[in-house]
């Protein structure tokens, strides 16, 4: 099925930092990019905002439908190591590469419009703490610019500073939402209630509409596969750092959201999203000062470390894709010869982030700008997941490894869940503007078109183009394997 090659694909002038990574940095790295305690303070509003009290219901959900997804990534990861993680596997699943670029391009709006949830997150976090930080209007410009500098540095200065980081405050993280929620729901008592666990059929079309927000929450557990270049022996620790983020996720988020819930009150929950810092209310009022103070010091984390690690695998994807002259500048492939990370890959996705964030912070402020950017985000990464899920199928078949239900009934009905969920995020946000206009109901359309567009349309044109006028280009794309195994197409 594949032969090993004595020749490095991708060229060894300009190669990432071998052995820098272990399972459960691998894992906590995953985990920082998810963000629980960061998505507590932002992503939970959107939620909440839609399904209000089902939203635990809505979270379960969304994890389950991301555990179908992690099937892909962590099938793939046995059998591809490269540092473009989804895209290198779509591009390695047909001989010809057609969904390499389409994924490229499809996970670039991802990227460009979720750095949001970092820095526009922190931003609106800090500026809602009190109303004499509010009252400074654009003093959230200060914590945005300083957040995309920190972002920035960390990952400039190598992986191992990065993981060894993530892994240390990403378990502490964990362990403390995990321990408060439990005694939230406790100190609830007679007030806990199987209610948020129901879901009748009238809401089914505003609950997938949710989907877009809650399956948000879990984005990034997959991003251990854009690291698997600088782990020693990847084909078997990669699987294991996905399995052990998607538990971890689960075990931060799920409780959490639940004890939210109750916390606040299900027969005033309208109000949740509403209100400024719901997450830290809840905590004060069961925790008591300490607890607040601790929620606090976690979520600035969780958005210190989610930009940490959006940046190293945002890097990494356009480094691959780069090496691959796949849409990217040739410049962005070269690596640092001391800190040997993708130093020109990092300094252009600051630039992006700068630009885009203070653009939507000022239109909309930080917590809506955050929302409206996000929302795009979300639409990005599922097209991204579909990609990766046909490509699933199709490699295996060709490299005949192929079993029906992994690789072909759970990658297929994934993909049909996701394309629900577009469906409902898109067709609910222009309803949305059609009964309620307003210049943020637009934004949200807006946005929601966009990356419809932009993560189809476009990105299969872009494919096309490249099969069509840069076949050679697109047929290599995706092949490079830190094993030096080659893939073998004569069938």
């Amino acid at each position: 099925m594949f032969e090993k090659t004595p020749d490095d694909l991708g060229g060894s002038k300009n190669e990432l930092k071998k052995g820098s990574v272990g399972t459960w940095q691998g894992a906590f790295y995953s985990l920082a990019q998810v963000g629980p305690a960061a998505d507590i303070a932002i992503l939970m509003i959107g939620t909440f905002k839609v399904v209000g009290f089902r939203s635990v219901t809505a979270v379960l959900v969304a994890w389950l439908i991301y555990g179908m997804w992690m099937i892909t990534p962590y099938e793939f990861s046995k059998l591809r190591s490269n540092a473009g993680g989804y895209y290198a596997y779509s591009a390695a699943s047909t001989k010809s590469g057609f969904l390499g670029p389409a994924t490229a391009f499809s996970w670039l709006y991802e990227n460009l419009t979720s750095s949001a949830f970092a820095v526009l997150g922190i931003s609106s976090f800090l500026f809602l703490l009190s109303s004499e930080i509010t009252a400074l209007k654009y003093l959230w410009v200060v914590f945005a610019v300083g957040m995309i500098i920190y972002v920035t540095v960390i990952p400039y200065l190598g992986i191992r500073p990065s993981v060894q980081y993530t892994f240390i405050t990403g378990f502490a993280e964990v362990m403390f939402l995990l321990v408060a929620s439990i005694i939230i729901i406790v100190e609830v008592g007679p007030a806990n209630s199987f209610m948020p666990f129901t879901l009748p059929v009238s809401v089914v079309p505003v609950f997938f509409l949710s989907m877009i927000f809650s399956i948000s929450d879990f984005t990034g557990i997959g991003i251990s596969t854009t690291i698997s270049e600088e782990v020693t022996e990847p084909k078997k620790k990669i699987k294991n750092s996905l399995l052990l983020s998607y538990i971890f996720s689960g075990l931060a988020l799920i409780p959490a959201t639940y004890a939210l819930t109750v916390g606040w009150g299900i027969s005033g929950i309208g109000s949740f999203a509403g209100a400024r810092d719901p997450g830290l209310i809840v905590f004060e009022r069961y925790l008591g000062p300490i607890g607040g103070i601790l929620l606090v010091i976690f979520t600035i984390n969780s958005y210190l470390s989610n930009g940490v690690a959006k940046t190293n695998a945002v890097s990494r994807v356009w480094f691959s894709a780069s090496r691959d002259k796949i849409i990217f500048p040739k410049s962005f492939s070269q690596v640092h010869k001391k800190y040997k990370s993708p130093h020109k890959a990092i300094r252009a996705y600051m630039i992006l982030m700068l630009v885009i964030n203070l653009i939507f912070g000022f239109f909309f402020g930080p917590r809506t700008g955050a929302l409206i950017l996000l929302t795009g985000a979300g639409i990005g990464i599922i097209f991204t997941h579909i990609y990766a899920n046909i490509g699933l199928t199709l490699y295996t078949k060709s490299q005949k490894v192929f079993r029906f239900f992994v690789h072909g009934v759970i990658p297929i009905t994934s993909s049909i869940i996701a394309a629900v969920v577009i469906y409902y995020t898109v067709e609910g946000d222009i309803m949305t503007q059609v009964t309620s206009p307003s210049f943020d109901n637009f934004a949200f359309a807006t946005s929601a078109v966009i990356g419809l567009i932009w993560s189809f349309a476009f990105a299969l044109i872009i494919s096309y183009y490249y099969v069509k006028k840069h076949p050679h280009r697109a047929t290599a794309a995706g092949t490079y394997d830190s094993d030096h195994i080659e893939i073998s197409w004569d069938k």
